[in-house]
């Protein structure tokens, strides 16, 4: 199954090993949990979109599990884990809303590597659509994950609430993905092949859009109906 698998989902990975959680465990250890924090911190802030926060949350809830069953994983508590990956989170959000009110008109104009115009682009387009609540909607859209934030600088979002709805997103992305690794860790098949856990993560991560697609389609429907 591995073997089918892997050539679908290299190109998700970049070939790059650092975006296999599988070899950050292998090289880290113990200190993949603070490997991931760091990772988690950079992409919800210093505008570093190619980042794996997804499948790296899943992976940290599924390796903490493993290592309470005895096998080779993350010694941290789950509890802990959840809260100090959720501050992460928010606390690059933070500094990516304050980088969007000090520097976010040059930076939305600029084309790097990293940092492109269609990234800003796609992601005001999404900010105009869904509001406030694009902070926690876009916590599972890669892209617009690292630079909604910037984009709420950029407007000069109120800063009260705008900390009240990241620091929601924060938790249910950081906290509803790690959580959900670790239950479903009691899963032999997953433990032993991240890369089918990979499509669950993808599946689940595009829930809350196709909810919110539904939601707003049926409220179209009742406004045509009127």
């Amino acid at each position: 199954m591995t073997d089918l698998l892997t050539p679908l989902l290299a190109p998700l990975l970049l070939g790059l090993d650092w975006m296999d959680p599988e070899w950050l465990l292998e090289r880290f250890g113990d200190q993949m949990f603070w490997v991931s924090v760091v990772i988690v911190f950079i992409e919800c802030g210093l505008l570093f979109p190619i980042l794996p926060g997804d499948s790296l949350l899943f992976s940290v809830g599924l390796f903490i599990h493993r290592a309470e069953a005895g096998e080779a994983g993350i010694d941290v508590p789950i509890v802990t884990a959840c809260v100090i990956l959720s501050l992460a989170a928010f606390l690059g959000n933070v500094v990516g809303y304050e980088i969007g009110r000090a520097i976010g008109e040059p930076l939305a104009q600029h084309e790097g590597r990293f940092i492109k115009k269609k990234y800003f682009d796609q992601t005001h387009a999404f900010f105009e659509r869904y509001g406030a609540r694009a902070l926690v909607l876009g916590r599972f859209v890669p892209i617009v994950r690292t630079f909604v934030t910037v984009v709420a600088g950029m407007g000069k979002m109120d800063r009260r609430h705008f900390f009240t709805w990241s620091f929601v997103g924060a938790v249910l992305w950081a906290t509803g993905l790690t959580l959900l690794g670790y239950f479903l860790g009691g899963i032999e098949f997953l433990q032993h092949n991240i890369e089918a856990a990979v499509l669950v993560i993808v599946f689940v991560s595009v829930l809350p859009m196709v909810f919110e697609y539904w939601r707003h389609r049926g409220s179209a429907k009742d406004r045509d109906r009127v």
